[in-house]
């Protein structure tokens, strides 16, 4: 519901340590020089191969050939020749004559002329193959002296010990590059431990040297739950307060509720108010493709919490580890259940006096297992939701701070504007206001900025260049029309802010924007109302064109919602009686707690409670017929209308009002979903139809 303001003008905050026993951060740069032990590794290694390669340390030898051999045997140029047949090699030991008859060629080698041999070598394809052909040579000339070789084999110790450690160096090369790269640094990632550091909690420590720039004071519109967590804070710093009277602080507390609405900011708040040790990590941090792992580090993380109590431990996106177990077999995780068994017992065995407090966060409750959530564990679940008129403008307070507004600004009119918004959605707008004033080379932020921003948040960007044909944008103006004139005569239907034919997002071309009461209870008559108002579009289309268009699809969808809800979920059918199908604790969609008589009866009940409903829109249109088409030409002429406007050219509202909350250049609003459906609300695909037109209601925020 709040979210952190955007502190652009302050000095960054200083590095956490995050290491369990305080000290150095492991990011900073470390000083003096550096000499790993791995290039010890390496330079063995290379040794070893080099050996491997080129053999024991030899003089240098020039290089000749058997040809030429033959030829200073002939000359009397040779001492004697050995054949290094492990090697393939034939080592020549030279006369003093064939020295300096070989002078030049030997002193290119190393500069000069070794005066022990060998001094020439040259390689052969088999040591037997060439003493046959020497053999052979000596008989085809019986003149030529024979000269004295010998056959040795030189011993490679190189080569066996290296054929025994290349593998094992191998694999443990790899085995240390998977555990640094898929360990993504457990214990501390890559530092000391390395790989045996792998079942080490990779949890942040924000100790009490540690500054934490959010405050309660940044956190807005959550007046309810920051009573219960400033009661936790509070008892951790004075536990004689509450301990003298007899009360015990919970052990643990569950922020729950819809996404972007605080939850982690509370938690930040909570580290930056405690002054003392929090650490502070996610539920998928557990999560690990190794057996065992997330246990260790649930165990490893607690160890640290007693070293460090009394502390606080927050454990963000909790469902990642404490889904309910056993329920399908199909989808079980051994290894995730092993972890939450491991955190059930960490949470419930250790004392009241030990003083760690574990806060989680999650926006899933229904999926988190029930011994997770009774007493002695999570006592308190805080419940926060989308705030309401005064949280709105509480936090949007907080988000302007570093804008520089117009004074014309009205805070209190963009939360009304605003309903449905949560925290996160109100930041958005905030900075998209910015960037848009920027982007007109304005000085301040003023209310025009903040509506083209809520216009972008709610219906995507405008597409001034999208090309409509004249017969498309007549059915798309009559369409809205249809829309406008059903939210203006129905009782219970929502004030219109605007209606507009100009496309916006990937799909909308057009929509018409109302402002949704804050209401947590809605009867039969309202929700009725409610589908005829959503009807309106594809029944105007009908009676202006004696055909219907692809455009109410969106349309569709709603009224489907809610008319199920309706029959199924709150019991306002007479046929299907007071009953309700949906069970949130429900696995799985394959299964339905009804028969097959039943289902006919709630799609026969569901179908005559539209028909009937779409009935009554058809009526009402055909009466307030010039109406549509005041409002339907006004927008082919203009393409936005706002109240004020639809006032002009058809009356005032027939019904008692507020005052109403916007003028020319108010901010608009769609139509939010008339009830609460029974299956949270999923994002579908686009069909081809949809996106070649439609023109139904801007989708609820």
């Amino acid at each position: 519901m709040s979210q952190e303001s955007n502190k652009r003008n302050e000095t960054k905050p200083p590095r956490f340590n995050n290491r369990p026993g305080g000290g150095e951060d492991p990011q900073a740069p470390k000083k003096g020089p550096r000499f790993s032990i791995y290039w010890v590794y390496a330079i063995i290694f290379a040794v070893l191969i080099g050996f491997q390669l080129f053999g024991p340390l030899t003089p240098n030898m020039a290089k000749t050939n058997e040809l030429e051999l033959k030829n200073m045997i002939a000359k009397g140029e040779v001492e004697k020749y050995m054949i290094i047949d492990n090697r393939k090699v034939v080592r020549v030991y030279l006369t003093a004559a064939g020295i300096k008859s070989n002078e030049v060629k030997l002193k290119e080698v190393s500069g000069k002329i070794p005066e022990k041999g060998p001094h020439m070598s040259f390689k052969i394809t088999s040591g037997d193959a060439f003493k046959k052909e020497m053999s052979d040579y000596y008989k085809e000339n019986p003149t030529v002296q024979q000269v004295v070789f010998d056959v040795d084999n030189e011993r490679d110790w190189f080569g066996g010990i290296l054929q025994f450690l290349l593998p094992v160096l191998l694999f443990v090369g790899i085995w240390i590059l998977l555990m640094r790269k898929m360990g993504g640094g457990a214990g501390g990632g890559g530092g000391p431990g390395g790989i045996f550091s792998i079942g080490k909690s990779k949890a942040t420590l924000f100790d009490k040297g540690t500054k934490v720039n959010i405050t309660f004071a940044d956190v807005a519109g959550l007046d309810e739950a920051k009573v219960e967590v400033m009661e936790i804070v509070d008892f951790l710093k004075n536990p004689k307060k509450y301990t003298n009277l007899g009360g015990k602080i919970p052990k643990g507390a569950l922020l729950i509720g819809p996404p972007g609405t605080g939850k982690t900011l509370l938690a930040k708040a909570v580290a930056g108010e405690a002054q003392v040790p929090f650490f502070s990590l996610s539920g998928s941090d557990f999560v690990e493709m190794f057996v065992g792992v997330g246990a260790s580090r649930v165990r490893d993380l607690f160890k640290q919490a007693r070293e460090k109590a009394p502390c606080i431990i927050f454990i963000d996106e909790i469902d990642a580890i404490g889904r309910a177990r056993g329920k399908n077999a199909m989808m079980s995780n051994d290894e995730r259940e092993s972890t939450l068994n491991q955190l059930l017992v960490e949470m419930d065995g250790f004392g009241t006096d030990v003083g760690i407090i574990v806060l989680a966060a999650t926006n899933r409750p229904d999926v988190l297992d029930t011994a997770l959530l009774r007493p002695g564990r999570f006592d308190r679940q805080i419940t926060i939701d989308k705030p309401d008129l005064v949280g709105r403008e509480a936090i949007f307070k907080v988000h302007l701070k570093p804008i520089k507004i117009s004074k014309t600004l009205d805070i209190h009119k963009l939360a009304e504007q605003t309903p449905g918004f949560a925290g996160a959605d109100i930041a958005n707008v905030c900075n998209e206001a910015a960037l848009i004033a920027a982007r007109k080379n304005k000085e301040a932020v003023d209310m025009s900025d903040f509506q083209d921003a809520v216009d972008r948040v709610i219906g995507g960007l405008e597409k001034k260049n999208k090309i409509i044909s004249p017969e498309e944008k007549k059915i798309i103006a009559y369409h809205e029309a249809g829309h406008a004139i059903c939210g203006w005569y129905l009782e219970h239907a929502y004030p219109l802010l605007k209606v507009t034919i100009v496309p916006r997002g990937t799909a909308a071309l057009g929509y018409a924007q109302y402002t949704p009461k804050e209401q947590y209870l809605y009867n039969i008559d309202q929700l009725t109302d409610q589908i005829c108002m959503t009807l309106g579009g594809r029944a105007s289309e009908q009676i202006f064109f004696n055909k219907i268009s692809t455009g109410a699809q969106n349309d569709l969808q709603q009224i489907t919602r809610i008319a199920y809800s309706m029959v199924t979920v709150y019991g306002m059918n007479d046929k299907v009686g007071n009953v309700s199908f949906y069970d949130p604790q429900q696995e799985t969609a394959f299964t339905k707690p009804y028969s097959d008589e039943t289902a006919k009866l709630i799609d026969n009940e569901v179908r005559k409670l539209i028909d009937d409903a779409y009935e009554k829109t058809k009526d009402l249109l055909t009466v307030k017929k010039a109406d549509v088409e005041k409002l339907a030409n006004a927008l082919l002429e203009r393409e936005v209308l706002f109240q004020s406007d639809v006032e002009a050219l058809i009356g005032k509202r027939p019904f008692e009002e507020k005052k109403p909350l916007v003028d020319e250049v108010t901010v608009d609003e769609p139509v939010e979903e008339a009830i609460p459906v029974a299956e949270p609300k999923k994002e579908e695909e686009k069909s081809t139809d949809e996106q070649a037109g439609n023109i139904g209601l801007a989708p609820t925020i």
